[in-house]
């Protein structure tokens, strides 16, 4: 029989290995998917743009994605070294398929320049997002807890992407 402290030990092993991987994974994909996109405040188009007075410094976009996005990886990292439940295996995959809608944002915003576009995928992204933290918190309670500040975020990136449709009609109008 393995006693408490072994399996204790055997836990904290995986979720190390998990995390070692998952958590450069999970930043490099997203401020890739950022920095391949022009997602920058100097980006042309971008400045062209009527800011909302809720626009927060160009800089807190940079921190804030790079601090969920390790704290993403962990969660990812926690729900993939716990044991094998009922609902671990559909926790990563709709993690996966919200962290794919999370990726394609920036291209649809920045890169293509459709911002409604932008707004209907992070309504899909709300969701999905939502549903990642119900699953996550079924297997692991602190994996769901350690989302909740990136559904804040993308519930208030939602706001904002609503706030530039309205201050940028033309936007709507061409898509470019």
């Amino acid at each position: 029989m393995i006693s408490p402290t072994a399996s204790s030990s055997s836990r904290s092993g995986r979720f190390l290995r998990w995390a070692l991987i998952l958590v450069p994974a999970v930043v490099l994909l997203g401020l890739g998917s950022g920095a391949l996109s022009g997602s920058a405040a100097e980006n042309p188009w971008f400045s062209a743009l009527q800011k909302p007075a809720l626009y927060p410094p160009p800089a807190t976009f940079g921190i804030v994605w790079s601090i969920l996005y390790v704290m993403m990886g962990i969660a990812l990292a926690l729900v993939c070294a716990a044991d094998d439940g009922r609902w671990r295996k559909p926790a990563i995959g709709v993690f996966l398929v919200q962290l794919v809608l999370n990726l394609a944002w920036s291209p649809v915003f920045f890169a293509l320049h459709r911002i409604a576009d932008a707004m209907i995928l992070l309504l899909v992204i709300d969701v999905a997002v939502i549903a990642t933290v119900v699953l996550f918190w079924r297997v692991r309670p602190l994996a769901g807890a350690l989302l909740l500040p990136y559904l804040a975020w993308v519930l208030f990136a939602t706001v904002l992407n609503w706030q530039f449709l309205q201050l940028n009609p033309a936007q709507l109008a061409s898509g470019a």
